[in-house]
């Protein structure tokens, strides 16, 4: 039995990426180092910078510790994740949780989220920026206040507790993904996170929030652009039409 092996983890993070050649090594590495164990999974949407060949080098060096899904082309952050959900469930991870490539989420972070939801007894744990105040770092202050005031919009809408709810950087118990239909999620860009947030909620799953500093990407280029923001501020208000007309029973 490898080193690897023994340190089988109950907890799994999926990290998408799309042209992070100078993130994907680095990243893998950070997560690897942390003393509390996290098998990583790679969803690459065909990043023609040679991404997935490194991420296959890391895989050489660690096959019990990481995978990798690569598809065709730019398919959504949604459903990047979606794929990357029901690999994990597959495997029986009991935490599964979400991360940016690109180090504006800190990989030591991961530790405290999974580690909330255990004492806290959470079904979902969110790495909130908003929670303490604004904790961003080398955002703009255009881009600051649209994605805090987005926040605040869609907390307004919803009337969902949750002082982050564009966060990208989240931890669910599986018992939450199993009982939302992974395939009924509907949006594909940054509402996704919106709309991931809305359904544990209204299935009564127990939401916190543990803050976070968030710190802007230095190396590689911003997916974010306006069409995402626009997705997130007019889906919220199909969001919350639709969910008055459906029910939300959970199968204990």
């Amino acid at each position: 039995m490898t080193k690897d092996t023994e340190r089988r983890s109950d907890a799994a993070v999926i990290i998408p990426m799309y042209n992070e050649c100078e993130n994907a090594a680095a990243i893998i590495d950070a997560v690897l180092a942390l003393d509390t164990p996290f098998d990583i999974l790679v969803v690459d949407d065909n990043s023609p910078d040679g991404t997935a060949a490194i991420v296959k080098k890391k895989i050489a060096e660690h096959p019990d510790r990481i995978s990798i899904i690569e598809r065709s082309g730019k398919l959504g952050l949604g459903t990047a994740y979606i794929v990357g959900f029901k690999h994990c469930l597959e495997r029986g991870y009991e935490f599964i949780c979400e991360m940016d490539a690109d180090f504006s989420h800190n990989p030591k972070d991961l530790a405290r989220l999974r580690q909330a939801a255990v004492d806290q007894n959470a079904d979902v744990v969110v790495g909130s920026r908003y929670v303490s105040g604004v904790n961003v770092v080398n955002w703009p202050m255009g881009r600051v206040l649209m994605s805090f005031f987005a926040s605040k919009y869609v907390r307004l809408i919803t009337r969902i507790p949750i002082h982050d709810t564009t966060a990208g950087f989240v931890c669910y118990r599986r018992r939450v993904l199993e009982t939302m239909d992974l395939d009924k999620i509907k949006f594909k860009g940054y509402a996704f996170q919106i709309e991931m947030k809305f359904t544990a909620y209204k299935y009564g799953f127990k939401v916190i929030e543990v803050p976070i500093v968030f710190v802007n990407r230095v190396l590689g280029t911003s997916k974010m652009n306006s069409g995402i923001f626009s997705e997130a501020m007019f889906g919220v208000i199909r969001l919350k039409w639709n969910s008055l007309f459906k029910k939300y029973t959970r199968k204990e």
